[in-house]
């Protein structure tokens, strides 16, 4: 490549055109570079570029300081080794996947080099990680232990014992009337008398002979339908009769749109008034509704949800008789109650399936 050609100097404008700008340009780059950057350095005072770190400066120490810093050997023989690596434990290998962060302990030794080594306190019980996840069950409304009604007690009240003796006899009547009144079950056998050899054959003839019946019954009326067929003959349907069907049906197609028009103006009239049934409707749903979940909820409180075969049978109402009070607890008769008394609680609350009832 040659020289760059120089320009002509003859006039005052060649002068003008052949001046360099390299030094404007310059500083407009350091201008907008400096206005990018936060400004320019040289305008910023020198406290705000430069600051003195005194952190790590060594402060002088005295003798009693440098005394105090000494350390028996029987101390230093219980501090731990910087050389001498921990051992790991099987705890620390179990938990490694879940747990998250490890407390770090750092040791001082005598040069006051610090140890990187990490450590745990294996029978803290504060730590979260060392927990075993336990699956927590649904808290039921049934309460682990029912207390009984007054009247079920070994000396109650008149009015309390009455109310309760009748309440588990309504309980007694009701399943009996649902035995009587229920539908009956299926047989698995229907009585009957044995049919002998000789009227076997008969009811055969005269199956047979009901079919020859029926077959000669239904090719007669099969032959008149035949015969009216033929004797009916097709008529020529003329043009005018064509037209008179043509306007019949234009007629009848107007008719249905002037009703379908009618109908449409009655109900944009009745809007309002199917907005209001609307309204109801979804009322009721709502009251349906939340009907529906008191009554679950207070099923819930008399009887768990169902979770196995069989469903949960209330044990009966544990009653004295009117001739069995004696107002004295010597006098009961014994009855073991108490296990099968916790057995219902647990199968009222769905801890367990409830089993079938053996007679």
């Amino acid at each position: 490549m040659g020289k760059k050609a120089k320009g002509s100097r003859k006039g005052k404008k060649a002068w003008r055109a052949n001046i360099s700008t390299e030094e404007i340009e310059d500083f407009f780059e350091k201008s907008t570079k400096d206005a990018l950057s936060g400004g320019s350095l040289q305008a910023l005072s020198s406290n705000s570029i430069f600051y003195e770190d005194k952190s790590k400066d060594l402060a002088v120490k005295k003798k009693i300081e440098k005394h105090r810093e000494r350390v028996l050997h029987c101390d230093s023989l219980l501090q731990k080794n910087q050389f001498v690596k921990p051992v790991p434990s099987s705890i620390l290998k179990k938990c490694s996947k879940n747990r998250k962060t490890v407390p770090n302990v750092k040791v001082v030794n005598q040069d006051d080099n610090k140890d990187d080594s990490t450590m745990f306190d294996l029978w803290n019980d504060k730590g979260e990680d060392n927990k075993q996840v336990k699956k927590v069950s649904k808290p039921t409304l049934i309460p682990a232990v029912e207390v009984d009604p007054p009247g079920c007690s070994f000396n109650p009240s008149f009015e309390s014992h009455q109310d309760t003796l009748a309440s588990a006899v309504a309980e007694e009547m009701q399943k009996v009337y649902k035995k009587e009144l229920g539908p009956e079950p299926v047989p698995l056998t229907v009585p009957g008398e044995a049919i002998a050899e000789e009227d076997m054959y008969f009811l055969d003839v005269d199956d047979g002979s009901d079919d020859d019946d029926s077959n000669l019954e239904n090719e007669d009326d099969n032959e008149d339908a035949a015969s009216e067929k033929k004797s009916i003959k097709k008529k020529r349907v003329t043009k005018v009769e064509l037209n008179k069907r043509a306007r019949r049906k234009e007629q009848l197609k107007k008719e249905a749109e002037a009703k379908k028009i009618k109908e449409l103006s009655k109900e944009i009239d009745s809007i309002p008034d199917i907005i209001q049934e609307i309204e109801q409707e979804e009322e009721e749903k709502k009251k349906k509704h939340l009907r529906r979940k008191v009554a679950k909820q207070e099923m819930l409180k008399i009887r768990p949800p169902r979770i196995g075969k069989h469903k949960f049978e209330p044990a009966p109402v544990q009653v004295l008789l009117s001739e069995e009070i004696t107002g004295s607890i010597r006098k009961l008769k014994g009855c073991c109650t108490l296990i099968k008394d916790r057995y219902k609680s647990l199968e009222k609350r769905g801890l367990i399936l409830p089993k079938k009832r053996r007679n």
